[in-house]
């Protein structure tokens, strides 16, 4: 009788074992597929594309400017042949300079047109080789001088990014913001109130105060992920 009941004892071991290692094997697999399915998630990324025609050039321009603006925005800039050209014509305020496909990252920006003459004398110095420095003496000079003028309050929008890649269907792209700047001529940081160092994300501040490219600049928050 001992015999019987120890067989029976034992089988009933065996079972249990056999159980238990099944629900492990069970537990094991799950935690494989779920992990699996988590390592493919971040691919999410397969709608970017890299900017290689005019037409996105125009298209990511464009995210420079107010969205209600960005159907009458006149567009300039180098295009996938490396010419400097009107991409495309415009009727309204704004002036948009696409992205240089040359240039490592994106960056376009969309300003005011009466900001075009102090762009394109910019423009006009970097292509004779001055430097950043040379740039800002000169045109501060002619500006004192009335060779031109930069219409206070006129604003210049910047949309720039780490990755010269966008979605096709929002023309958005990957990692670019937004930053603001209102151009005021000679404006100190004791006439405007503002200081003149950011004090954080998405607060105003004076840039170059007591010049002729002064100017408040507005940046981007800071990423909430980070």
């Amino acid at each position: 009788m001992k015999l019987i009941i120890t067989a029976f004892v034992f089988a009933g071991l065996l079972v249990s074992c056999n159980s238990s290692d099944k629900t492990k094997t069970t537990i094991q697999e799950s935690e494989t597929t779920e992990i699996t399915t988590e390592s493919k998630q971040p691919e999410t990324n397969k709608a970017l594309q890299a900017i290689t025609t005019d037409d996105a050039l125009i298209a990511t321009a464009l995210m420079a400017a107010p969205e209600a603006s960005r159907s009458g925005c006149k567009v300039i800039g180098y295009n996938m042949a490396g010419e400097f050209v009107t991409l495309k014509e415009g009727d309204n305020e704004f002036i948009v300079l696409a992205d240089d496909p040359n240039k490592n990252g994106f960056s376009a920006a969309c300003y005011h047109k009466d900001l075009e003459p102090f762009m394109a004398r910019g423009r006009a110095l970097k292509a004779e080789g001055k430097k950043h420095q040379e740039i800002f003496d000169i045109r501060e000079e002619e500006m004192k001088a009335g060779k031109f003028n930069i219409t206070s309050g006129a604003t210049l929008h910047i949309y720039s990014g780490p990755k010269a890649e966008y979605d096709p269907e929002t023309a958005e792209v990957d990692g670019a913001k937004l930053r603001y700047v209102v151009y005021l001529p000679w404006a100190t940081a004791a006439s405007t109130g503002l200081p003149e160092a950011p004090v954080a994300s998405n607060h105003p501040w004076i840039m170059n105060p007591g010049t002729h490219r002064a100017h408040i600049m507005i940046s981007p928050l800071a990423d909430e992920s980070h």
